[in-house]
């Protein structure tokens, strides 16, 4: 998709050029607020092109991860590289790089998808084609309808055409499913497959593992702050004894004791 490649010539190419150097790079990572270790010690890495999940129960410490990957949370440990770049001392060289889907699109009522587009790509110095995204995103016959008038699902689309408009080279998308019918849920998960088919690696921050096994290529799990597993989905079950789904994995490696309710995840 050529509204979403970049075309200009960039000072990380080199990093980029590297055989099989990871795009984000994550070492023991820690995030505490007051006396609540929100992050205690994750480490991953990402590579280039990839889908990758990052999976958990609602407060395992996912969103924070993110934030602080996006340069938008400083932590309190640990190294992170996107790029090449440390975005906790240069936040600002991140902005470009990374684009963000936030867990609730919300805009004004009577702002209409163009418009909307057409503004956040007013915020970049070479943004992406906006008819060219509207038609990836699937929303050519509500180019210029109302926020307002738009489904769920349609908004979520909306919200990440958003993080895409600058061109980014990873874009992250946090929970972008949540409270999305079925057949909403599974065209976004389709978008998804095409933003990464056009050449942007995917960060899926979810708790919903139905959508982590069929989307990701790799994923971590999460748990109270850490990483409890990693590997490829496929990989993970096969390894797991007794297990058929993701759903298994969580269950088997999870504390026998433990006492949680997630909300369309185990329903």
């Amino acid at each position: 998709m050529r509204a979403l490649r970049h075309q200009r010539p960039n000072q990380h190419d080199w990093y980029m050029n590297k055989t099989h150097a990871p795009i984000v790079e994550v070492s023991n990572l820690r995030k505490v607020y007051g006396s609540k270790v929100a992050v205690s010690d994750v480490s991953f890495s990402v590579q280039q092109g990839e889908i990758f999940g990052i999976l958990g129960p609602n407060g395992a410490g996912k969103t924070t991860t993110v934030e602080c990957i996006a340069g938008l949370r400083e932590s309190d440990g640990g190294v992170i590289t996107v790029l090449g770049i440390d975005p906790q001392i240069r936040p600002e060289l991140i902005r470009e790089q990374v684009g963000i889907q936030f867990q609730e699109a919300q805009m004004h009522d009577k702002i209409t998808v163009v418009e909307a587009l057409e503004l956040f790509a007013s915020f970049y110095p070479n943004p992406a084609n906006v008819e060219n995204l509207i038609t990836l995103l699937g929303l050519d016959e509500k180019r210029t309808s109302l926020f307002k008038t738009l489904s769920g699902g349609q908004k979520q689309r909306l919200s990440i055409g958003l993080a895409l408009v600058g061109r980014p080279r990873v874009v992250v998308l946090d929970e972008l499913t949540t409270g999305l019918d079925p057949v909403g849920r599974r065209d976004t998960w389709d978008l998804v497959r095409k933003v990464r088919d056009a050449g942007v690696t995917v960060l899926l921050v979810t708790h919903f593992m139905e959508e982590a096994e069929r989307l990701c290529d790799r994923l971590v799990i999460i748990d109270n702050g850490l990483v409890i597993a990693e590997g490829a989905p496929q990989h993970l079950i096969d390894d797991t004894s007794g297990a058929t789904s993701l759903e298994d994995v969580f269950v088997a490696i999870t504390a026998p004791t433990r006492n949680i309710v997630l909300e369309g995840v185990f329903a």
